[in-house]
């Protein structure tokens, strides 16, 4: 990855839907040859261009973040938590909790049955704890591309 490419990076971080021939000039380059850069950088996953979300405003939906203590290997867990639909993302750890869950449902009701009927029985779990969301206060998804 070079200047160019987090030079667009920066810019779809600020406008996902930006134009080639808009992006092209702001980074030094054609509409073409941004568009041939932009598309390397989705070839190759470097990047991804999504719609986000707050499940939080779109009504009935309950959030939580699951601290998940394991014995044994922790990425096991991580496999089986990532397979499931509700789970947003799962990240490795230390500290108090091996792995972090962040889980979206339909609402508190379908929380409480995904973190007793499907998380709890997974091998290898120790402890799980809840931290319910009450609300989004900061959600961002910009980074320093440096």
């Amino acid at each position: 990855m070079d200047d160019i490419d987090r030079a667009i990076l920066r810019e779809l971080q600020t406008d996902g839907r930006i134009a080639y021939a808009d992006l092209g000039p702001k980074v030094g380059l054609s509409a073409s040859a941004a568009r041939q850069r932009l598309q390397r950088l989705l070839d190759t996953k470097a990047v991804q261009v999504v719609g986000v979300t707050d499940p939080m405003s779109m009504g009935g939906q309950a959030m939580a973040l699951l601290g998940i203590g394991v014995d044994g290997d922790p990425r096991a867990v991580a496999d089986a938590l990532a397979a499931r639909s509700e789970v947003v993302y799962a990240v490795l750890t230390s500290g108090g909790f091996d792995l972090f869950a962040e889980v979206v449902a339909a609402g508190p009701r379908e929380l409480l049955d995904f973190v007793n009927d499907v998380v709890r029985p997974i091998e290898g779990i120790r402890q799980i704890q809840a931290f319910p969301y009450f609300g989004i206060h900061t959600h961002r998804f910009l980074w320093d591309v440096g």
